[in-house]
């Protein structure tokens, strides 16, 4: 019997089986296609976990922990998002579209843009104007922050240990940050 072929991947470590991503890839489009069946998907998901334990070898350890916290964040947004309308109505029914860009790239990088994003659509009677001034200003700022977008954390876990003492400094991530952030201003004000 022959043995297959496995490329070393980084570190000397063996790369992983081309069958092993397309298993992966399919698990991706079974989620997406079951998303609107919560059953469906727990099955694929429970699966999913069952694979990776039982194929560690090819796969590094899976971030359930960050996964999670992103999943009850986003659930609390959802519960109580919908009672901050109160204030938010009155607040957000008369800024300038431009001010408001603005406002939400700065408000971005001490907030989720989930966040940001979802108690702005809780304001009724938007203008499409507006609606784009939000979503544009939260992306803008995604990047200010390790907390200003959902993957940030997500990102920083796996990166961590390539960071001295396993920290980001605030400072150098904002300073880092700045050119291209005002780049996405420029492209999201001016080229469009």
């Amino acid at each position: 019997m022959q043995k297959a072929h496995v490329d070393e991947g980084v570190g000397g470590r063996a790369g992983v089986p081309p069958v092993v991503a397309g298993i992966h890839l399919g698990f991706l489009a079974a989620v997406v296609l079951a998303s609107h069946h919560p059953v469906v998907f727990m099955g694929l998901f429970l699966f999913f976990l069952g694979y990776t334990e039982a194929y560690k070898r090819h796969q590094d350890r899976l971030i359930l922990r960050e996964g999670l916290l992103v999943a009850f964040f986003l659930a609390g947004l959802v519960t109580l998002g919908g009672l901050q309308k109160w204030w938010l109505q009155p607040a957000l029914s008369g800024v300038d579209e431009n001010v408001l860009h603005f406002v939400a790239t700065a408000l971005t990088a001490v907030t989720d843009n989930a966040a940001l994003t979802y108690l702005g659509s809780l304001v009724e009677g938007l203008t499409p104007e507006f609606k784009y001034a939000l979503v544009a200003g939260a992306v803008t700022g995604g990047g200010l922050t390790v907390i200003a977008n959902a993957p940030n954390p997500a990102g920083f876990a796996i990166l961590k240990h390539h960071f001295e003492d396993q920290a980001i400094s605030a400072g150098g991530l904002l300073l880092a940050a700045l050119p291209p952030t005002c780049v996405a201003i420029f492209a999201f004000r001016v080229l469009t």
